[in-house]
C-alpha cells in the first residue's frame, strides 16, 4: 500500500537502484508516478500552453510491483506490515518494526 509522498526504491527496469518520491498513485491500474523516474518523451504540437511545441519529458507511470518503500527509520527498502493500534491501522517496517509515517496534509489541532 504505497501512498503519495512515500520514498521508494525502483527494483526492476531501466531505472533500477534509483530512489524517488511518489507524486501520484493510480490504484485502479496498480501504477504509480515517481518524480524523475521512468522519464518518457512526448512530441507536442504548438499550443497556447506551449507556443514553441517540441519534445517534452514527463514521468510515465510505473507498476507498483517494481518498487519497494524505503523505511525512514532504518533507511532500507522494506515490505509493508499492517499493524492494528488504538488509532487504527498503521503501516510498519518489516525490518525495524517502526511506523511508516506519512504526511497526510491535514492540520492537527
Amino acid at each position: 500500500m504505497i501512498r503519495r509522498n512515500d520514498t521508494v526504491l525502483v527494483i526492476t527496469g531501466k531505472d533500477r537502484g534509483k530512489r524517488g518520491t511518489v507524486v501520484r498513485v493510480l490504484p485502479k491500474e496498480h501504477r504509480i508516478v515517481i518524480d524523475g523516474i521512468n522519464m518518457a518523451k512526448r512530441h507536442t504540437k504548438p499550443s497556447v500552453k506551449q507556443p514553441q511545441g517540441g519534445i517534452v519529458d514527463f514521468p510515465a507511470p510505473l507498476s507498483v510491483s517494481n518498487v519497494m518503500i524505503i523505511c525512514a527509520a532504518c533507511n532500507k527498502p522494506t515490505r509493508i506490515a499492517m499493524k492494528l493500534t488504538a488509532d487504527g491501522k498503521v503501516r510498519t517496517c518489516k525490518h525495524c518494526k517502526a511506523a511508516l509515517t506519512q504526511d497526510t496534509g491535514k492540520k492537527s489541532e
